[in-house]
């Protein structure tokens, strides 16, 4: 765990970005393909969580940037070279493009200033998208990662931005994966090797810290 003074230098508003990942109607909503990651989000309080640094993040002035996964109703450009694409494939509820299952779910606010990517194939939110561009352009040095899932999205995140450059920052409590006990597993043994762990409230002290701007 960093000490409050390393984590909020690294969470400057200037060059921070928070990052939501996956945290649409169709994947954490009531209407949700993989109920058992929703109920996960839902009880654990980490969707609750991302609300929460979401609304913190537009009152100190860090951008928001939502990664949502969808697909074209003809699957073009999806990928299906692994067991987690074909699957994705046969369920009840799928991801299109346009429809109520791929916008971002309440309890998140998403406000005019952040920004949306999508992305048609792959487990990466910055592997193949516009992420990293965005970030650079953005001045981003600090990426804040949370949503879902501890399982395959979010790991896949941290890594690719320790990768091209980022410090990663992980609120433990906003994330989610199944079963419940894996997540606190992939933190300690996975993302706590290549990221800095907080918790959410750690997190929003620095956000609110003296100084900075409040609504």
């Amino acid at each position: 765990m960093a000490s409050y003074e390393r984590l909020s230098e690294l969470l400057d508003p200037a060059t921070s970005v928070l990052l939501t990942v996956e945290c649409q109607q169709g994947v954490v909503g009531p209407e949700s393909a993989l109920p058992e990651l929703a109920e996960e989000a839902r009880s654990s309080g980490a969707l609750t969580n991302v609300a929460r640094l979401v609304g913190a993040a537009h009152e100190a002035g860090v951008q928001v940037v939502h990664a949502v996964a969808e697909r074209r109703p003809d699957g073009r450009g999806a990928s299906r070279n692994a067991r987690v694409f074909r699957a994705v494939e046969r369920l009840p509820v799928r991801q299109l493009t346009g429809t109520a299952a791929v916008r971002v779910a309440p309890p998140i606010d998403v406000a005019e200033q952040d920004l949306i990517v999508r992305r048609l194939h792959g487990l990466s939110p910055l592997a193949g998208t516009d992420v990293d561009a965005l970030l650079r352009n953005l001045g981003c040095r600090t990426l804040i990662v949370t949503g879902v899932s501890a399982n395959v999205a979010v790991p896949n995140a941290v890594f690719d931005a320790v990768n091209l450059g980022y410090t990663a920052v992980v609120p433990r409590d906003a994330i989610a994966g199944v079963p419940a006990e894996y997540t606190p597993a992939m933190i300690s043994n996975t993302l706590a090797l290549v990221a800095t762990v907080a918790t959410t409230d750690e997190v929003l002290a620095c956000f609110k810290r003296p100084g900075r701007r409040t609504s």
